[in-house]
């Protein structure tokens, strides 16, 4: 029973219309692929590596296909040929096509049964490794076990992986569950993934599939000496969203941000572009028991949060449908929203705590993600440290998922390690001693919070209404999210949206589609 006494019909008519706008992007998506898309195939294939000039070979492949204007028919058609006609591995192909050798589209075509069937085998031992790490995973979760939710979520963010890997096992060794490595500045931008392990990020460390390994080791490494696994998040939004998903999948990592609309907004990415990109990359994080986490968050940072809420609310269950359609069951639905309302405003909490107790009723299975004050931070440490304690409150009180730990010296500098410990040293003092205080709790039906609950709830539908009638597109397009104005045809990364042919060859897609129970979805 909602403790907030929501109406199930009204929430039946968000999801209604949040579904009827996730099935239009669908076919919308469904008709399309991308650089990004067929550059993610090949690296679930092994392509790696870079070219004497730097360029990574999963690049030099798709843009030599690109150019030659076969890309609608998908890369892993010309690559799988070039692997029967010569005889020649993924890796071997990439590299010939790097030094000139090789012109995938002068080869003469197997014929398509044998293309779809080599296709389809090589495709099916490359996903037996994604299987592996999640089994190892599972394996970890069972042996050592790991820490209670809301999962403490802590940065670093050093720009140095080597750096981060000592940042990263002291926070482990001090409680946080979840450790996310910050892109460098910047990173989600440029059309292509760094190669090898890096020193000199800008704001963060560059997410590379190297990078990924380190960190990946050196946490298993403390968790095994603490007894509790540590999670690893990293960012797969930007440009080359399915890429570092798939090396994230590789990898194993456990948490990831993925979020389109964070792209649209926040990073004037190409709407076209980065819903296509999204779409893959949440089936492979699906598939690997990643956890995603979404960015309406991050609307707060632009627009205020009282009137925003119903905006994020209405992302919120978008969101839902999306991933969906991605195959990503509820329980790795890491949606997002934050502690940002003015700590000036009268009642504040109280509001905060309405869309808090909300959200967890209204997405019961998903691990929330609960982000920290950071708009109204002051650089005063002592009342920053009293916001982010408010905010762990709520987090209590609510039984978030993902408890994103503020820090007392946001708005100064980047923390340090003991400003990590005593974010720690807090959360897990809020934590234990109110774990159970939400169960005691009910809310007086005509009370400020349930009526705020009510106010946003049924302001949120009547977004969800108007995007359903108008397209998600066009409303993006008005700036009814985050009050922030993108256009279709605006933003990054346009030319790399390609129209797919009726012969459109991606058998990672196809086999993905039949392990997620994605079949009945098409064109």
């Amino acid at each position: 029973m909602s403790k907030l006494y929501l109406d199930p019909k009204q929430v039946s008519r968000a999801r209604r219309a949040a579904s009827g706008i996730a099935d239009s992007l669908q076919s919308f998506i469904l008709e399309r692929t991308t650089v990004a898309v067929e550059r993610t195939v090949l690296r679930l294939y092994g392509l790696d590596g870079v070219d004497a000039d730097f360029v990574p070979l999963p690049n030099v492949v798709v843009d030599q296909i690109k150019e030659g204007g076969q890309l609608a028919r998908g890369a892993a058609r010309y690559v799988i040929n070039a692997a029967i006609q010569r005889g020649l591995t993924v890796q071997e192909i990439g590299e010939q096509v790097a030094d000139g050798t090789l012109d995938l589209l002068e080869i003469p075509m197997a014929d398509e049964a044998t293309i779809r069937e080599k296709g389809t085998e090589l495709a099916n031992a490359s996903l037996e490794r994604i299987r592996a790490n999640r089994r190892k995973r599972e394996e970890y979760l069972q042996t050592l076990g790991e820490g209670p939710q809301p999962y403490l979520y802590v940065i670093v963010a050093t720009g140095n992986i080597y750096e981060d890997v000592v940042q990263a096992k002291a926070a482990a060794r001090q409680g946080a569950d979840i450790i996310a490595v910050i892109r460098s500045t910047g990173q989600s931008l440029i059309d292509y993934v760094p190669y090898g392990a890096t020193t000199e990020g800008f704001g963060g460390t560059y997410a590379t599939q190297e990078n990924f390994r380190i960190m990946r080791e050196a946490l298993d490494e403390v968790g095994e000496e603490i007894g509790r696994y540590i999670r690893l998040c990293n960012y797969c939004s930007g440009l080359c969203m399915p890429e570092i998903a798939a090396m994230g999948a590789l990898e194993r990592l456990d948490v990831m941000l993925n979020d389109a609309l964070y792209g649209i907004l926040f990073r004037d990415i190409n709407m076209q572009r980065t819903l296509v990109d999204q779409n893959f990359s949440r089936m492979i994080n699906s598939f690997a028991g990643v956890i995603i986490n979404t960015g309406e968050d991050n609307y707060l940072t632009t627009a205020d949060a009282v009137e925003q809420a119903p905006a994020v609310l209405a992302s919120q269950f978008i969101n839902e449908s999306l991933a969906l359609r991605s195959g990503l069951p509820e329980e790795q639905m890491g949606l997002g929203h934050a502690f940002e309302m003015s700590p000036d405003l009268e009642d504040g909490f109280l509001l905060e705590l309405a869309q808090a107790q909300m959200a967890r009723e209204l997405f019961p299975k998903a691990p929330l993600k609960y982000m920290p004050p950071t708009k109204h931070m002051t650089g005063n440490i002592f009342k920053g440290h009293v916001q982010d304690t408010l905010f762990n409150v709520v987090g209590a009180m609510t039984h978030q998922g993902i408890q994103l730990l503020g820090m007392m010296t946001e708005a100064i500098h980047t923390p340090l390690i003991h400003d990590r410990q005593i974010a720690i040293e807090g959360a897990k003092y809020v934590f234990h001693n109110m774990r159970r205080l939400g169960d005691e709790i009910e809310y007086k039906r005509d009370g400020r919070i349930v009526k705020r609950a009510h106010q946003v709830l049924g302001e949120a539908t009547a977004i969800l209404e108007e995007v359903e009638g108008i397209g998600m597109l066009e409303a993006i397009s008005r700036g009814m999210f985050a009050d922030v104005l993108r256009t279709m045809t605006g933003g990054k990364g346009l030319h790399g949206v390609v129209k797919r042919a009726d012969d459109y060859f991606n058998p990672f897609e196809t086999l993905l589609r039949v392990e997620l129970g994605l079949e009945a979805i098409t064109r």
